[in-house]
């Protein structure tokens, strides 16, 4: 569960850099959201690798 509760305060995160690049047009909040969000697609591919290994040698 660890790994779920750091996706979500990654996204909580980025709650503010999202309004502000997409509201407010700000350059340098896009590019943190960009950050953020290749943060967030390694966690979740990290995952992904875990659930398939414990499958694996459940199997």
């Amino acid at each position: 569960m660890a790994k779920f509760d750091e996706i979500k305060n990654l996204v909580l995160s980025l709650e503010g850099d999202f309004d502000k690049f997409y509201n407010k047009g700000n350059q340098a909040a896009g590019t943190r959201v960009r950050k953020g969000m290749q943060d967030l697609k390694n966690v979740a591919q990290a995952i992904r690798a875990e659930v398939q290994n414990s499958k694996n040698t459940k199997e």
